[in-house]
């Protein structure tokens, strides 16, 4: 990724809104983390917003996707259309891997057919090791796109990933 743009760190309030959210299904977080967002816009958006895919069948067990429900309230916000990306692996949760192990974990998760504009933004809740966003980087690469930012809620707090 050329650039990752986050407004906030992953600890409390953010913390318990982005799980409201993600855990809950709470739109009334929802809304209010994508306004956060809003205020913490990158300088430069790109052409095109990308979420972060889940498999069907993790995006069945939680009710949806929190990436792309956040997408789709800033493609709305900004006019910026969205692209739709698959993921075709049930990866293990993230949460308890390291960096090396989440970089395998993720290999070969991703698909996304192209053409794609030359710099397209992902869409994220929260970044920890960047590895989540460096697979989905590389096949939007792969598809046509010169330049992939990421913008996400929160990053973990160094030394916590």
């Amino acid at each position: 990724m050329t650039c990752t743009q986050t407004g906030f760190l992953y600890q409390s309030p953010i913390k318990e809104l982005v799980h409201d959210f993600k855990f809950n299904a709470s739109s009334r977080a929802g809304t209010l983390l994508a306004e956060l967002m809003l205020t913490k816009r990158p300088s430069q958006l790109g052409a095109a917003l990308l979420a972060v895919p889940m498999h069907s069948k993790r995006a069945r067990e939680r009710g949806f996707n929190q990436a792309q429900w956040l997408a789709e309230q800033l493609s709305q916000r900004t006019g910026l259309p969205l692209i739709h990306a698959k993921c075709h692996k049930l990866v293990v949760s993230q949460r308890t891997l390291n960096r090396r192990e989440r970089a395998a974990n993720l290999r070969g998760a991703f698909s996304l057919a192209g053409p794609l504009p030359k710099h397209v933004t992902l869409i994220d809740d929260v970044v920890t090791t960047g590895a989540t966003g460096n697979a989905l980087a590389a096949v939007a690469r792969q598809a046509g796109a010169e330049r992939v930012d990421m913008w996400a809620v929160a990053r973990t707090p160094l030394g916590n990933s």
